[in-house]
């Protein structure tokens, strides 16, 4: 059975020609990677890690626009790659701490206890 590929807004949707003006616009006005900050050659062309590509800063999975002109932005390949679905600046969850009889803080030092 073949795994089929999860529908994109930017690429197969009603935002495709939206998305499509909107990144050339990013082309033709930004040169600086929205995630490192780095400049962006423009004349690298995929497969090479550091070519040009389209970042949704706040990812289409994670309930961002497929094609608004404030969620995209310039960025290397590989830096979005690297980003996945992440949205920059989140802090992970913190796991709450269990604390089982044996972590818990002593009342005493038996180590040095001497009975009386």
């Amino acid at each position: 059975m073949a795994k089929e590929r999860a529908k994109r807004l930017d690429r197969d949707g009603q935002h495709r020609t939206i998305f499509e003006r909107n990144k050339k616009k990013i082309y033709a006005t930004e040169t600086v990677c929205g995630i490192c900050g780095k400049p962006v050659d423009m004349s690298l062309r995929y497969p090479n890690p550091w070519a040009k590509c389209i970042d949704h800063i706040i990812p289409i999975d994670r309930g961002g626009h497929p094609s608004d002109m404030e969620n995209l932005q310039l960025a290397h390949w590989q830096c979005n790659r690297q980003k996945s679905n992440k949205i920059l600046g989140e802090q992970p969850q913190e796991k709450k701490q269990v604390i089982s009889n044996r972590q818990l803080p002593q009342s005493m030092d038996w180590k040095n206890y001497r009975a009386k």
